[in-house]
């Protein structure tokens, strides 16, 4: 039963994470002072997190890093071995974590396709929890050499001056080499990532009168961006998959330049076990595009916001399939099937359906979010009661684009959702509900809307409002004209 098996993910958490969360802290805190004069608190630190993991294929490298850093010799590689051993350590704590998860659910879940491999093109290895860092990778992905070099500079200027000395002359230094990450299309990820980096920098900037820094949030950036710039993002070989997808939700990610999409599914092959897959589409906008309007920025992907719109499958022909369960969306690859309702979908397959692997530099506990159905609870505010146990809602996660709303969840009796592990707790972030509104039984998925708003109070609001995407493309073809 769901209950029981919700009172054992919420019980105590696996042994040793506490320990190793305490060894991050103590090395964010370092990262957080600066590594220009490293203080003997901030050294011990250090020595900690290269004495945890001294058994580990990373153990010469940290120990070695370690030392040079608390001696005020900061070179690149010894940046990178101490990013590793962080990610490795998150690691730890994230299999040990997504273990409990996939026990208390009964879920099966592949490993990796190889326990111990550096690829040639990655310079990234998972071996025994550890994530190794080899800085002379070739770049993957036609990232020129120079521009990771780059990234690799103005990382460690960060690492040296510490959060509390950053102004906007040190944040302006990364500009350049994120512009140059832009023009690449297989390192738009990490110039993202970068981006968001120094615009939260920026905007905090001087970082000196912040009354509280997001260590731990700017660790985790600069972390896996250290990492992704060593040989260029690398996600795993694909392969062509074909069958039916069966869409069982959308979480909608809104951000002021950028919108994305991540469906969560179930994919059928012929002869085959169905597993959980996940796929994304994401697109370029400008702080005035909000709430409904993300939608029309999809426009090029006709299959897929038709079958999240209208529930229904999709019959897909050699889709690029990751190892770590990342379909790479081809709409000319797909095609709608007929009629598929999530709830039955998820009532149906969810339970039998294999789970993917987490790719090494994936390895964080925040990035955890499965797919789940709940039934038969009831909520109090923001959590959610299941015959006693209590699990938390993360209703902040819920986008301003779509129908589902805190309301219809306090209202609802069954949800398709996603469990996350979020400041030491897990959570339920809600992607569709079967509700009682006004005594009649609703159904609201957060794609409902992925083809048009369907409420007609917000059809005539946008009417008012006017259409801002087409105004500013036609904008932009008209200066294009020029």
């Amino acid at each position: 039963m769901l209950d029981v098996q919700l009172g054992e993910l919420v019980g105590d958490g696996p042994a040793g994470v506490e320990e190793a969360l305490a060894l991050v802290a103590g090395f964010d805190g370092a990262l957080g002072h600066g590594f220009a004069r490293v203080a003997e608190e901030d050294a011990a630190a250090l020595a900690a997190l290269a004495g945890a993991l001294a058994g580990s294929p990373l153990g010469d490298r940290l120990a070695e890093a370690a030392e040079k850093v608390t001696a005020g010799s900061v070179a690149d590689e010894h940046l990178a071995a101490l990013a590793g051993g962080r990610a490795a350590l998150f690691g730890a704590v994230h299999d040990a974590l997504l273990a409990r998860l996939d026990q208390a659910l009964g879920r099966s879940r592949t490993s990796w396709p190889s326990a111990a491999t550096t690829d040639a093109n990655t310079g990234a290895a998972s071996v025994g929890g550890a994530t190794e860092v080899n800085a002379g990778a070739a770049s993957d992905g036609g990232v020129p050499e120079n521009v990771l070099a780059g990234c690799r500079v103005w990382l460690r200027e960060l690492a040296i001056t510490g959060w509390r000395g950053v102004d906007d002359d040190l944040v302006s230094g990364g500009d350049q080499v994120i512009e140059a990450l832009l023009a690449v299309p297989g390192s738009r990820g990490l110039a993202v990532l970068l981006d968001g980096l120094a615009a939260e920098l920026r905007a905090s900037s001087p970082v000196a009168t912040m009354d509280r820094v997001p260590v731990r949030r700017w660790a985790d950036l600069w972390t896996r961006g250290l990492l992704l710039a060593q040989s260029g993002p690398w996600h795993g070989v694909p392969e062509p998959v074909s069958g039916r997808l069966l869409i069982l939700g959308a979480d909608v990610h809104e951000h002021a330049t950028v919108v994305r999409v991540q469906v969560h599914g179930v994919l059928e092959e012929a002869g085959g076990q169905a597993r959980l897959v996940r796929t994304s589409v994401a697109a370029a906008k400008v702080d005035t595009i909000v709430g409904p309007s993300v939608w029309r920025l999809f426009g090029g992907r006709p299959v897929l916001m038709g079958a999240l719109a209208e529930h229904r499958s999709v019959e897909i022909d050699g889709m690029p399939l990751l190892p770590g369960g990342d379909l790479l969306w081809h709409d000319d690859r797909a095609r709608t099937g007929a009629e598929a309702d999530p709830f039955t979908t998820a009532r149906v397959q969810l339970a039998g359906a294999s789970a993917p692997a987490t790719p090494p530099l994936d390895r964080h506990p925040v990035r955890i979010a499965e797919p789940v159905l709940v039934e038969g609870y009831t909520v109090d505010g923001h959590v959610l009661d299941l015959g006693g146990n209590k699990l938390t809602l993360d209703l902040d996660r819920l986008p301003t684009s779509c129908p589902l709303t805190p309301e219809l969840v306090a209202a609802s009796s069954a949800c398709i959702g996603l469990v996350r592990r979020d400041g030491g707790r897990w959570l339920l972030q809600p992607l569709a509900v079967q509700a009682t509104v006004k005594k009649k039984p609703v159904t609201v998925h957060n794609g409902d809307w992925a083809t048009g708003p369907t409420d007609p109070k917000v059809v005539k609001a946008e009417a008012k409002a006017g259409d801002v995407v087409a105004v500013l493309r036609e904008r932009a073809g008209r200066l294009l004209r020029k």
